[in-house]
């Protein structure tokens, strides 16, 4: 096992913390988790957290065995290695995670935040291998980025670069409020929540017939629409023809900072294919600068369906040690 390098990944959600050892295929030997709120003191977390990483790390021969741990976290800062002002993790403030994990085991400890940990996975496990210039846009609950230019991840002064969910998209009091407090931000409108206000809108302003309308308009989530765009339901075929021209447009606009070799689109909202990805191309085709035309790749990650945010995760301790 000595030829073989292995890291610790750490997903640290809101909801659930996952801790996983990772070697340097991509291949995920053991993982544990923990409720992130059962821990309201950060000492306590921490001490679980330790427990946990020397827990999988016994599937590779031990503690001894580990050589970097790699945590992506919601507002975490790559420069300070705290997580910043997270509003929804029980720790207020700013939290030393890293300096926490490395002072009781010893092992050299790198974080960032959660999109930008997918955008270093793509680029050692999935699609982006060997890119050196591309855009990883995540569809969840929000839209978050991780924009990797030149072979490196764009961190900005403070470390909190490449928020391109909060790109303004509909100005003035037409655009929908977003979390963030402000207007018409890309995440209002393409996330898998966005796609729900989309679908509520369109239900509220027109009498079209729709699989839809079979549920409260408070219970759809996107999944409904898929399903109903699927079975031909021309309103949710609408809607991700909506979604998608949006988020081609707003490609159209990255690609004048970076010039990408590709986006590449991760999240549950990919599941569509098609159906979603043919809009984003034409729209982005058409509306973005012509030096620019037919030059980006639009894919899909191919660390859907694996834990990819421990892989991501596990990718920046590899980028910490190589």
């Amino acid at each position: 096992m000595k030829d073989v390098k292995y890291v610790i990944g750490v997903d640290l959600g809101g909801t659930n913390t996952v801790f996983g050892v990772v070697d340097d295929k991509g291949k995920i030997y053991d993982e544990r988790k923990i409720k992130t709120k059962d821990y309201p003191s950060f000492d306590d977390f921490v001490a679980a957290g330790c427990g946990c990483i020397k827990s999988v790390s016994e599937k590779v021969g031990g503690i001894d065995n580990i050589c970097a741990i790699g945590i992506g976290a919601p507002n975490g800062n790559c420069y300070s290695g705290c997580i910043e002002l997270a509003p929804n993790l029980p720790w207020k403030g700013i939290v030393p995670i890293a300096d926490s994990f490395n002072k009781f085991l010893h092992i050299p400890v790198v974080l960032t935040n959660d999109a930008n940990a997918a955008a270093i996975g793509e680029m050692m496990f999935g699609v982006a291998k060997g890119m050196k210039n591309f855009i990883e846009i995540t569809l969840g609950t929000g839209v978050g980025s991780g924009i990797v230019i030149n072979d490196e991840l764009v961190s900005g002064h403070d470390g909190f670069a490449g928020e391109l969910g909060h790109v303004i998209m509909v100005r003035g009091d037409e655009g929908r409020m977003c979390g963030c407090g402000r207007k018409g931000c890309l995440e209002t409108y393409c996330s898998a929540s966005g796609m729900v206000r989309t679908a509520k809108e369109l239900l509220s302003n027109s009498t079209k017939d729709s699989l839809l309308r079979k549920k409260s308009p408070d219970m759809i989530e996107s999944k409904d629409i898929y399903d109903a765009a699927v079975q031909g339901d021309e309103l949710a075929k609408q809607i991700f023809e909506f979604t998608g021209d949006m988020l081609g447009k707003a490609c159209a606009d990255f690609a004048a900072f970076s010039s990408p070799e590709a986006f590449v689109f991760f999240g549950g909202v990919t599941n569509a294919g098609d159906m979603i990805m043919e809009p984003i191309k034409q729209s982005y085709e058409k509306n973005v600068f012509p030096v620019y035309k037919n030059k980006a790749k639009f894919l899909v990650s191919e660390l859907n369906g694996k834990n990819a945010a421990v892989l991501g995760a596990a990718a920046l301790g590899f980028k910490l040690i190589s």
